[in-house]
């Protein structure tokens, strides 16, 4: 059998945030078999699709330059600062 190198690697046990998301059958059944051959690859056992979707779409986010670019150039924009109490200007 012919093992490649998955781009995931071991999923972390991290506290998760509930959200409730419809996919395509197709596109469960190869979580479903992702998850299975992460478990081979990792030694963790077979790994349920719900916990394979966000890293994957960590990773995604992660490599796509377009929205890397869009995070630098927005962090870079300067930020509007609340006005504090009594800075309103009166005319």
């Amino acid at each position: 059998m012919i093992m490649a190198k998955l781009k995931l690697g071991t999923i972390p046990d991290d506290k998760p945030v509930k959200l409730t998301v419809e996919l395509p059958a197709a596109i469960h059944r190869d979580l479903v078999a992702y998850g299975n051959a992460l478990g081979r690859e990792t030694g963790q056992g077979a790994v349920e699709p719900a916990k394979l979707i966000g890293p994957m779409l960590a990773r995604f986010m992660a490599t796509d330059r377009a929205f890397a670019k869009l995070r630098r150039v927005g962090s870079a924009a300067p930020r509007p600062q609340p006005a504090s109490p009594g800075s309103e200007k009166t005319t």
